[in-house]
This record gives structure tokens, C-alpha cells and sequence, in this order.
């Protein structure tokens, strides 16, 4: 991992990312790292466009501030990409993770981007696991994937002790949620 990997999570209210950014910022400081994991809030809504963020260090984190030039950009809903530039300020090398059923190559035709981008279904994977569309948790198995910041295994692992905490009397939830990451690990494609 690079010494500081920021991440800016696009979706919706209601889609979970700033969800996701909290349980991925908890699984990492159990790990021993430095986190921070925000949203940007304003007057957010049901469907409005939500922003939120991660900075995962080894090093203590001394900045405070939104994420401007992020190492990955994770988008829980591909609509936003026709109002929001969701690749800008990406970091020259930074990789760009999509909810969508459409190809790597389509979505960057689409967003006329030539860097590192990755496709996969998540609304489709957790309407199939959880029976509705709730792309934040196989989204955070794309990122363990494309960051390589975990094994499977150890990420299954430790995601399981946060979900065991956060629904405890919902075991069925913590087994969709974890065939969920499992999935998307398996299935989130690039060119």
C-alpha cells in the first residue's frame, strides 16, 4: 500500500457510502492503521448526490480536509457519471471502481477516460444476496480486490467481527452481506 491511499466514494442517499467508508475505515484501524473516514455533508436526501471519503496510512494522518486527488474513486451509481466528473482530481495512476453491468470498456468510452477503470454489478449481486439493491457492501469487496490492501481472506475475517457487531440479532444479513463481498471480489472486471 502507498503510504496514504485516498479514496472518494459517489453515490446517492440511501445507496451506503458513507456506509461503506466507515466499516472499510473500521476494518483498517483494526488492522493497525491511521483512518479517516467522512462524508461531505449538505442537504442530503434520499436519491441526492452523496460524497464520501477514506485516507487508510500507515503513518499517522495529519490532514483534515475533503479529498481532492484521490488514489481511487468508488461509484455506487452510474447515473451520477452524466452530472458529476466523477475522474476529477483523480491522481495521475488512480483507479476508478463503477456499479454497473456495462464493460470497463464501455464506461470508459463513456467518460472519454483512458486510466485504470473496473465494472462491476453490485446492484445486480446484492438483489440477488440481500433481495434489494444495496451496492455499498459488494463495492467494498471491489475495492479489496483493486487495492490489494487485503487478502480475501483476512478482510472476510475481519469485516465479519464489524458485521457480527452491527447485526447481531440478523445473522441472515451478515451472510448475505459476506457472499456479497465474496462475489464482487470474484467478479469485479477491468480490460
Amino acid at each position: 500500500m502507498a503510504q496514504m491511499l485516498e479514496i472518494r466514494w459517489h453515490g446517492r442517499g440511501g445507496q451506503g457510502s458513507k456506509t461503506a467508508s466507515i466499516l472499510l475505515g473500521k476494518v483498517c484501524s483494526a488492522a493497525d492503521k491511521y483512518i479517516q473516514a467522512f462524508p461531505e455533508y449538505g442537504p442530503e436526501r434520499m436519491g441526492a448526490p452523496v460524497i464520501a471519503y477514506n485516507r487508510i496510512s500507515d503513518h499517522r494522518v495529519t490532514v483534515h480536509c475533503q479529498i481532492e486527488e484521490p488514489d481511487l474513486v468508488v461509484v455506487l451509481d452510474p447515473t451520477l457519471t452524466a452530472t458529476i466528473n466523477v475522474t476529477e482530481g483523480l491522481k495521475e495512476g488512480g483507479k476508478v471502481i463503477i456499479n454497473t453491468d456495462l464493460p470497463a470498456g464501455k464506461m470508459k468510452e463513456k467518460l472519454n477516460f483512458n486510466g485504470e477503470l473496473y465494472t462491476i454489478d453490485a446492484n445486480g449481486i446484492s438483489e440477488k444476496e440481500l433481495g434489494k439493491a444495496f451496492p455499498n457492501t459488494p463495492m467494498l469487496g471491489a475495492v479489496i480486490k483493486v487495492t490489494g490492501m487485503f487478502t480475501m481472506d483476512k478482510f472476510m475475517e475481519m469485516i465479519r467481527k464489524e458485521f457480527s457487531t452491527k447485526f447481531a440479532h440478523k445473522p441472515e444479513v451478515i451472510e448475505g452481506n459476506m457472499n456479497c463481498i465474496r462475489r464482487a471480489f470474484e467478479e469485479v472486471k477491468s480490460e
